[in-house]
């Protein structure tokens, strides 16, 4: 028999607003995933350190301190106390891969949840780009467009002008000395 499909056990907002862009990829932190997860940041971490070869750099990384710092001083993380860890953050595949070491139900479902999440930005973007994409076409188009007309009044105002200012037309007959 199929397993239903259960309804999401987030609001996807929570989720949304626990992904953050750093060194231009979308990543979430340890921290918050845990949280996500219900499990602690110190256990996420150990399962992630067991199985440390399914996480390289374009999965994983640690925050550097300026980063860390820039991201508290936007409010997206409060700051912890004592001397703790730089935070690591994980890009979509490395919460793809998470779902491969922790186990439980609740993490196995929060991270489709998550991962269907990850798809909705992406679509967006590309439906994004492909609208920009149509404007500057279509920006294009009548940028020619505008050419082409100034281009049809500039040749209006040439005849106009030479209408206003006919030149002395050459009179065809014999001459006789000189004269008509």
């Amino acid at each position: 028999m199929a397993k239903k499909e259960t309804n999401a056990l987030l609001p996807d907002e929570i989720i949304l607003n626990n992904i953050y862009l750093v060194r231009n990829q979308k990543v979430m932190l340890d921290r918050d995933l845990a949280k996500l997860y219900g499990v602690e940041t110190m256990r996420l971490n150990e399962a992630v350190k067991r199985n440390i070869t399914r996480f390289p750099e374009d999965f994983m990384f640690q925050l550097s301190e300026i980063e860390a710092k820039n991201l508290i001083s936007q409010n997206a993380i409060s700051s912890w106390g004592g001397a703790r860890k730089l935070p690591h953050v994980f890009t979509e595949q490395g919460v793809a891969m998470l779902s491969s070491v922790l186990k439980s139900e609740k993490a196995i479902a929060v991270n489709i949840q998550i991962m269907r999440i990850f798809t909705r930005i992406r679509q967006m973007l590309i439906d994004n780009t492909e609208l920009r994409l149509g404007f500057e076409e279509l920006r294009k188009k009548t940028d020619n467009n505008t050419k082409n007309i100034e281009l049809v009044f500039q040749y209006l105002d040439e005849l106009l002008v030479k209408k206003e200012q006919p030149k002395p037309q050459k009179q065809i007959g014999f001459k006789i000395n000189g004269k008509k």
